[in-house]
């Protein structure tokens, strides 16, 4: 049993999921869109095209959007990792670097 939570916590230590990033001096926070987050942190280290999503809204009305990721890093050891859905940001993971 000790082992399986020592296991846990360690697998739970390799990323942290966040609900704001600093930029500078700026905070950027979920549901952000992507042209606030560029305006604040500038052009991301990576970019990457995942796909598409399908939603459905308030109506039930159901729509694709896109869904992508941005790198953000080094700073300080750590790579910040954006997912964007619909150019609005709904996560924010950090992983520290090898």
């Amino acid at each position: 049993m000790k082992t399986l939570l020592v296991t846990l916590l360690l697998l739970l230590a390799g990323t942290a999921q966040a609900s704001t990033l600093r930029c500078g001096s700026a905070l950027i926070s979920r549901d952000d869109y992507t042209s606030e987050v560029l305006d604040k942190c500038g052009e991301p280290l990576s970019r990457d095209f995942l796909g598409y999503r399908e939603v459905v809204d308030h109506y039930g009305f159901r729509n694709e959007v896109q869904v992508e990721e941005w790198t953000y890093g080094p700073r300080n050891g750590m790579y910040h990792f954006l997912r964007f859905e619909g150019n609005r940001l709904i996560r924010i993971d950090s992983k520290r670097g090898n």
